[in-house]
């Protein structure tokens, strides 16, 4: 499991602030890739059995003092849930030595920039198929972090698929919602397919195996072909036939709707979650609180 493939370092003392599978895929991308060598990375996390299991897996470093970490780290990735941020900050005693890189969702550059007094920071929101390098990363730099942080953090952000820079934090939210909590949707969408397909008479592995590889092809498909994702699904559907009668009733039960009111329930919630405003999106007034 160790790489040995590259003997650039990204940077020369990489932190993690939290060990969970955000925080291990982003090492297991790193390994993988050979651009940060498991000895140039460690990781503090309060729980000792999830700490055990990456040095066991990665052979990283590990640290029992979130200041250390800070002190030590070119770039430290805070990968912590959003309600352990503040609890985390209380063990910050000065200003980081280097990058802080945040992967938590909702939580704003103002307040990251409260927390941990520094100026020089990365806000982003990855997702989970990172695990298997087919992230997807928007992240923004803020105005005074140093062109070599920012490029470091593009490097790291690239190793787990693909990255997005942008340049309003407003954005971010947003990803929150459509590709930080996307997988969530596709895996429901995949579980919804491969039940009716086993209700069909399908055994459950023929079935999975049929839903997954359609939605991996699909995918692949949209992403190499010249058509809209419109002309795609236009291609498969023939008048009067099978595809048509089930858009049909997909379209009947409010299909683009529900995925539409799931993807602004996201979004408020993120927004929730950096004590903003969440009272927008269709049928909301964002001048009255109460509405």
């Amino acid at each position: 499991l160790f790489s040995t493939s590259g003997n650039n370092n990204i940077c020369n003392q990489l932190g993690v602030i939290g060990g969970g599978k955000m925080a291990e895929a982003l090492i297991n991308a790193l390994n993988i890739k050979g651009v940060q060598l498991p000895d140039r990375i460690k990781v503090f996390d309060v729980n000792v059995d999830r700490l055990n299991h990456l040095k066991s897996k990665y052979n990283v470093e590990t640290s029992s003092s979130i200041q250390d970490l800070l002190d030590e780290s070119d770039v430290v990735i805070l990968a912590v849930k959003p309600q352990h941020v503040q609890i985390v900050s209380k063990s910050v005693t000065k200003q980081p030595k280097g990058l802080l890189l945040s992967i938590v969702a909702g939580y704003t550059i103002n307040q990251l920039e409260l927390a941990f007094n520094t100026k020089n920071i990365v806000r982003s929101m990855p997702n989970t198929p990172a695990m298997v390098l087919e992230g997807m990363t928007v992240w923004l730099a803020t105005k005074s972090t140093p062109p070599d942080m920012v490029s470091k953090a593009k490097q790291l952000l690239g190793s787990i698929g693909e990255e997005i820079e942008v340049s309003d934090e407003g954005y971010l939210d947003m990803a929150t919602a459509v590709s930080g909590s996307g997988p969530a949707y596709v895996f429901l969408t995949m579980e919804a397919m491969t039940d009716a397909a086993v209700h069909l008479g399908f055994p459950r592995e023929i079935a999975e195996k049929l839903v997954l590889t359609t939605i991996r092809g699909s995918a692949t498909y949209a992403l190499q072909s010249p058509q809209s994702i419109s002309d795609l699904r236009y291609n498969v559907t023939s008048p009067g036939g099978t595809t048509a009668s089930a858009l049909y009733q997909l379209e009947r039960g409010g299909f683009r709707t529900n995925v539409a009111d799931a993807i602004w329930a996201a979004y408020r919630r993120a927004l929730e979650l950096g004590n903003q405003n969440p009272n927008v999106g269709p049928g909301r007034n964002k001048f009255n609180d109460n509405s």
